[in-house]
């Protein structure tokens, strides 16, 4: 079973979009960065401002990620600037669905998120994780990502 990038179609970015902006505020009041009465319409505002044209947003590239090449099992999202010095992208979004989970699915989706980098011209990919992720940050570290900044919190 392998797992290919699809680009994402407007149905798919819609669910999508309903799913994300929810979890994404979630994340955030768990990381202590927003408060929860103000979580949903601060993730609501990062992805339109993020997204203006949705799906046709310039040099955002939202792909469906397919198993069998029928089946969505996650979504991958990427910011690639064509005139970036460093030729870098940046991986806005990453997910598998819950039942999907814990079977290497993710990081068959990183291999061909490579591959695919590779062919539009990039040479690095960077991405934000949040520290109380442990399986996510695992993932990266076993699938070559590094730590480059850190920025650290205390509750006093």
């Amino acid at each position: 079973m392998t797992i290919m990038l699809t680009p994402m179609q407007t149905e798919e970015f819609r669910s999508y979009l309903t799913y994300t902006t929810k979890h994404y505020a979630e994340e955030k009041v768990k990381a202590g960065t927003w408060l929860p009465e103000d979580a949903q319409l601060l993730s609501k505002q990062a992805f339109t401002d993020l997204l203006p044209r949705g799906l046709e947003t310039p040099h955002h590239h939202l792909w469906s990620l397919t198993l069998n090449e029928k089946d969505v099992v996650g979504w991958l999202w990427i910011h690639a600037e064509p005139e970036h010095p460093q030729q870098e992208a940046f991986i806005y979004d990453f997910g598998l669905y819950e039942p999907y989970r814990g079977k290497g699915y993710a990081k068959q989706a990183l291999a061909a998120l490579d591959q695919t980098a590779r062919s539009m011209g990039i040479r690095k990919l960077s991405l934000h994780v949040f520290a109380h992720n442990q399986t996510a940050r695992k993932l990266y570290e076993q699938t070559g990502f590094q730590e480059t900044d850190v920025v650290m919190s205390k509750k006093i």
